[in-house]
């Protein structure tokens, strides 16, 4: 579903990610682990175009190189986002927020789907708020749902359990589990909390210093490797 290969990216002088390979696979969870700074939310925004990448390649869906598209292009191609911090319209209300997502669509869809109100039924309910009256947990189902209305085959999620309650946090999980096996969607995920990430991924790979330091199936993330990158 997405291949990385040898990126480089740097801010200023500072180099921030390095000859970095990544592979998403389909249908599958992919989570991206590491402490704080090390380049995980560049590597987010360097896929979808928010940041300018020096060298390499980010070729999606069988050979699309996303390095050479434009950011409203990528989620047009089917690349869903929900960044950091939520980043929704707070003087919207939640139906405005979602109906920005169909913006992105190429078949011209005027409605919001029906499945984003299935996922996330609470949406439905407070459709007429303001998104800056709903609580964080709101909020972030909030962002996801408008990522949601794309309809897309890649959702990308920066830390989605950040500040929320750990009852919403299990719901956004089990929603992630419930996207990859009946609707075939491919996530990745940056999340710091090793109880969500054993939980609903498949896989992992963690960052330090801008590189992949390890990589494997989840039941392989050892007690080991998390006291060597991601004990603070």
């Amino acid at each position: 579903m997405l291949t990385i290969d040898t990126l480089n990216q740097f801010y200023g002088e500072s180099h921030t990610l390095w000859d970095l390979d990544l592979t998403v696979p389909a249908a599958e969870c992919t989570c991206v682990m590491g402490r704080n700074g090390v380049g995980k939310t560049t590597l987010m925004k360097a896929i979808m175009g928010e940041v300018t990448v020096a060298s390499g390649s980010i070729l999606y869906d069988d050979g699309i190189e996303l390095t050479r598209r434009r950011v409203e292009e990528r989620a047009r191609l089917g690349i869903g986002y929900v960044p950091q911090g939520r980043q929704i319209f707070p003087l919207l209300t939640v139906e405005e927020n979602l109906r920005t997502g169909l913006a992105a669509r190429t078949d011209g869809l005027k409605h919001i789907p029906s499945r984003v109100y299935e996922l996330f039924p609470v949406l439905e309910e407070m459709k007429h708020r303001r998104g800056g009256d709903l609580s964080g947990g709101q909020q972030q189902q909030l962002a996801i749902g408008r990522a949601l209305v794309l309809e897309p085959r890649l959702l990308i999620l920066d830390e989605p359990g950040e500040g929320i309650q750990p009852n919403i946090v299990a719901q956004i999980g089990e929603v992630i589990r419930r996207l990859i096996q009946e609707d075939g969607l491919s996530v990745l995920l940056v999340e710091q909390k090793l109880p969500f990430a054993r939980r609903y991924a498949d896989r992992f790979v963690i960052m330090d210093r801008g590189r992949p330091m390890a990589r494997g199936r989840i039941d392989e993330l050892s007690d080991a490797l998390i006291k060597e990158h991601l004990t603070v």
